[in-house]
């Protein structure tokens, strides 16, 4: 590719063969580190480690030693240093310099009595669950800068905030639980094919249920607003026509004026009123004088009983109140808000178009 010369420049200036001052003070310093080993077949395997501040021991500038903890029980990085003692270290201050540092070399695995013999100034955890038991010592071959570039800074929770930490615990739910689902898979192949089969079944049937939940409430809503229109409108027509009244249409306004005032003034006595079809039987009245009976105006088009239901059924139905823009509106002035906490938490000195992430 072209960078042999960058490489050899790398080489010359920044690989050393044992960790300097400030590497070593560096190192004292850290609370994690990820870890990269290989069996004897090549193949490889990453893993993290961490403990309190100085965990990782450094016992001259050629030699480092770090504590292996009660763990799950597979040991895959104690087998692999077994049958290959090529390792690789990696460490990241993620909070203070944003800096990293690999450390490579090889690794031999050492008994806690026998560390201890060795270097009787070990401290002694009084956390059970970080009490060693086992040491891997590394006899540094290469150290080498990480750089800054792509680290992202982070900020340090408060301990009382994230609450105590469960060193050595076997509580599978304080150990982050089934996160990724594989014990539900495990559990379902031992189950068999079938089981499994069945369970993805009933999945993708919840799902379903779940999403036609969904659309029958849509379509409620959406009804329930239709309703409510056509009853608005339903009402509007019934107080009308309970006045014997239909709305004016056009030309029909002015000549309907008159023939309402013509109907609905009192006739002459002895005076017959043709009979209508149309018009539903006069009430009983008081003794007294006679009163032409209320003529109701004939709709327009006369229908059958159902048929304006059955109509009102037929129209399109309504489209709720557009609210998109308030919505919407409100939406672009929340980010607006949390961009600028975002800003505001960012890292100082950095650039605009650096990428921070989730790191603030």
């Amino acid at each position: 590719m072209g960078t042999t010369d960058r490489a050899d420049r790398f080489y010359d200036d920044q690989v050393l063969d044992h960790l300097n001052a400030r590497m070593r003070e560096f190192v004292g310093r850290q609370e994690m580190f990820f870890l990269a080993t290989a069996d004897r077949h090549g193949e490889c395997d990453s893993t993290f480690r961490a403990g309190p501040p100085g965990f990782v021991q450094v016992l001259d500038e050629r030699t480092i030693a770090y504590p292996e903890y009660r763990g799950n029980g597979v040991m895959a990085s104690i087998g692999n240093i077994s049958e290959n003692p090529n390792l690789g270290i990696l460490m990241i201050d993620f909070t203070h310099d944003r800096i990293g540092l690999h450390v490579n070399g090889r690794a031999r695995v050492v008994m806690d009595d026998e560390m201890r013999e060795r270097h009787p100034y070990l401290p002694v955890d009084p956390v059970p669950g970080r009490r060693a038991q086992l040491w891997v010592e590394v006899a540094v071959e290469e150290t080498y800068i990480h750089c800054a570039k792509h680290i992202p800074h982070l900020q340090k929770v408060p301990r009382q905030a994230s609450g105590p930490r469960a060193w050595g615990t076997d509580d599978a739910k304080r150990k982050g639980g089934d996160f990724f689902g594989a014990a539900a898979e495990a559990a379902s192949r031992r189950r068999g094919p079938a089981c499994g089969e069945a369970e993805a079944q009933r999945a993708a049937e919840a799902q379903r249920e779940a999403e036609g939940q969904r659309a029958a409430e849509a379509q409620r809503e959406a009804e329930a607003q239709q309703e409510s229109e056509v009853q608005r409108e339903a009402g509007a027509r019934g107080e009308t026509e309970g006045r014997g009244e239909r709305p004016p249409r056009g030309e029909d306004a002015r000549s309907e004026s008159g023939t309402h005032q013509a109907l609905g003034a009192r006739q002459a006595p002895g005076t017959r009123q043709a009979p209508d079809s149309r018009q539903a039987p006069a009430p009983r009245q008081a003794p007294g004088p006679p009163l032409a009976p209320p003529v109701p105006q004939a709709p327009r088009n006369p229908q059958p009983p159902g048929v304006r239901q059955e109509t009102a059924s037929r129209r399109p139905a309504i489209s709720p109140r557009p609210r998109s823009r308030e919505v919407r509106e409100e939406v672009e002035r929340e980010v607006e808000r949390v961009l600028a906490r975002a800003r505001n938490r960012g890292a100082t000195g950095g650039s605009d178009d650096e990428f921070r992430g989730w790191f603030g």
